[in-house]
């Protein structure tokens, strides 16, 4: 075999997911093996960069792709004295001054995303955001005209082709005049990497005409697979093994209560078929579950089970109960907590005398409510006669006025969309005055269309795949919780408890987490199942950034810096698929071929010529 080196460069190129699949990539053609090297990338984000280095074995480099009116319109204010824009020749070394074969773009998406509202797309920052992808383009071939990359990708969110049509039309127009044929295609990255997500994005291909012939194949697409594949090959969530990427989030006990009760496959509608009396389920009881004996009570003529080490009552059955016991004098003769009456005589005073330990106490009739403290806080009705007028002036003068109308000085006063506002005074601010207003124009869809088709609090079933992995998935913003099946395992990470019917009519009396306090619990759904949120690790893994029974670590120690650079990133596998059709289109046409037999579609072809046949009759 021969081995054929392919390079490739990547703009936007975030924690460097793209750049790994295609270092993976080996396509063979004949003789000829394709080794792919990466030669950098170029990030704004200094973090990413760093996992850029650790995920695609080269330096990357930090750098503003923005120019000077892009950045104004982004960032509100002007640049510091030391920005400058970028060059094409900040470009060239940035690939250490070497030509890539093939540059893979992944422009920011935000302001093309269908999960930014239409109107703050429009925006000014938003918009310069967007402009980015054609100066990236444009950066990109200005850097190399003298010898351009063979091929270039460009991925992006579908939503592209609608909201950013008007600089598609400017890329494509820019290609085509450097010597691209071009095709805009969409693919489910999850279909061409065998991913546990659907992950559906836009792809503009670009083949250089005079270096390339058109047979550039479209990757082949496999079945997606289910999320259980991925996660049932990990450490259990939670397992301080598998590193701080893998711990599972506190949530507050309503929230655990509420992914209890939302059904696999379904989200926070789920919770609509749930019947509330007073603010309680009415027919669902929730109640800690003991695992291994916790607190458990040993009959006096039963064996005890294996003493262990560590034998507590708390974790096994390790108390008993011991018939022997009797009863101390003191109680048998109701001496603790005793009241002498009035007119008997006390027990004998002793050095420990308490409430507690005998007749520590007296019922004494002289206390009939002393009139100093008779009005104290005292509110007196509007139709009776006050109390006495005293010089102690917080006692008995409240009266409960029916005349306040609120006008003049109520407190955090609203004034009506359609009402005068009170005065304005120079306290106009925090519950005086001049202060708030109903406003009805605040533009919130009353209908809430997002949060009704969002999937917030969805659960997604073992046996499925999950959604594209966004930049800020957590649980209460989409499908981003999995109804765990593996519950008798991982039932020690955390307070377990168990739902279901009530088995009496009396409930146990047991203390339970109040409804705003965070921890981490393990609640046995209806369908048997934990039903908790992905950890970070986990749409690390469904992202195939990561094999599952591996570790992973980014730069820096937050769980949300973690997925926004998670979400942002290709996933390598698909990468790799998009690498291995390349790398062999590249093989075939340096070993001179002009024709492969293949069932996949081209993927970029120039426009359909007739070809004449020697009659003159089209073909």
């Amino acid at each position: 075999m021969t081995n054929v080196e392919i390079r490739h460069f990547h703009l936007f190129a975030g924690l460097g997911g793209g750049a790994k699949g295609f270092n993976r990539a080996q396509p063979r053609v004949g003789n000829l093996q394709a080794l792919f090297r990466c030669l950098g990338g170029i990030d704004i984000d200094a973090a990413a960069m760093r996992d850029f280095e650790r995920l695609a074995g080269v330096r990357g480099t930090v750098l503003d792709l923005f120019d000077r009116d892009q950045y104004r319109a982004f960032h509100g204010r002007e640049p510091g004295t030391d920005w400058r824009e970028a060059t094409p020749a900040d470009i060239q070394r940035a690939a250490g001054n070497e030509r890539p074969h093939i540059v893979f773009l992944s422009a920011p998406c935000k302001g093309f995303s269908g999960l930014l509202s239409e109107s703050r797309s429009r925006t000014d920052r938003y918009q310069a955001l967007n402009r980015l992808t054609l100066r990236g383009v444009w950066l990109m071939l200005e850097a190399w005209k003298d010898d351009l990359p063979e091929l270039i990708v460009f991925e992006n969110v579908p939503r592209i082709a609608t909201r950013g049509r008007h600089l598609l039309d400017q890329i494509v127009d820019l290609l085509r005049a450097y010597g691209y044929a071009v095709a805009e295609t969409t693919h489910d990255c999850g279909e061409l990497g065998s991913l546990a997500q659907s992950r559906k994005r836009f792809l503009l291909v670009a083949r250089q005409v005079e270096k390339v012939a058109p047979f550039l194949y479209e990757p082949e697409t496999r079945p997606l697979r289910a999320v259980g594949t991925v996660l049932g090959r990990m450490a259990l969530p939670g397992d301080p093994a598998a590193g701080p990427m893998h711990r599972v989030p506190a949530l507050q006990w309503k929230t655990w209560v509420r992914l209890a009760f939302v059904e696999a496959g379904s989200d926070w509608r789920s919770l609509n078929r749930l019947a509330i009396e007073d603010g309680q389920l009415r027919d669902y009881l929730i109640v800690p579950a003991m695992h291994r004996g916790g607190y458990g009570v040993r009959a006096w003529n039963e064996p005890t089970g294996v003493v262990a080490s560590e034998s507590r009552p708390s974790n096994g059955a390790f108390s008993v109960a011991d018939p022997r016991f009797a009863e101390s004098a003191a109680w048998n003769d109701g001496h603790a907590y005793g009241v002498t009456h009035w007119g008997e005589s006390s027990s004998t005073v002793t050095s420990k005398l308490a409430p507690g330990s005998g007749y520590g106490s007296v019922a004494d009739p002289r206390h009939a409510g002393a009139p100093k403290h008779s009005n104290e806080f005292r509110v007196v009705r509007w139709d009776r006669e006050a109390c006495a007028v005293t010089s102690a002036h917080g006692s008995g003068q409240c009266v409960a006025d029916p005349r306040r109308q609120g006008e003049a000085f109520g407190k955090y006063a609203v004034t009506g969309w359609e009402g005068p506002a009170g005065t304005v005074i120079s306290g106009s601010t925090t519950g005086q005055g001049a202060y708030a207003v109903a406003d009805p124009r605040g533009g919130m869809d009353p209908q809430r269309g997002a949060y009704l088709t969002g999937g917030h609090y969805g659960v997604i079933p073992w046996g499925a795949p999950s959604g594209a992995v966004s930049s800020a998935a957590t649980h209460d913003n989409g499908r981003w919780s999995v109804a765990d099946p593996r519950t008798c395992e991982i039932a020690q990470v955390g307070p377990s408890c168990t739902s279901g019917f009530p088995t009496s009519d009396e409930a146990p009396k047991v203390d339970m987490p109040a409804a705003d306090e965070k921890l981490v619990a393990v609640i046995r759904a209806e369908d048997g199942t934990w039903h908790r949120p992905f950890t970070t690790l986990e749409l690390a893994a469904l992202q195939s950034l990561v094999d599952p029974e591996d570790q992973l670590e980014l730069d820096g120690l937050s769980d949300s810096a973690w997925r926004e650079r998670i979400g942002n990133a290709v996933p390598p596998a698909a990468a790799e698929a998009i690498a291995h059709v390349m790398g062999t289109t590249l093989l075939l046409a340096w070993s001179g071929e002009t024709f492969i037999l293949s069932a996949q579609p081209i993927w970029v072809r120039p426009i359909a010529l007739g070809v004449s046949l020697p009659n003159g009759a089209p073909q």
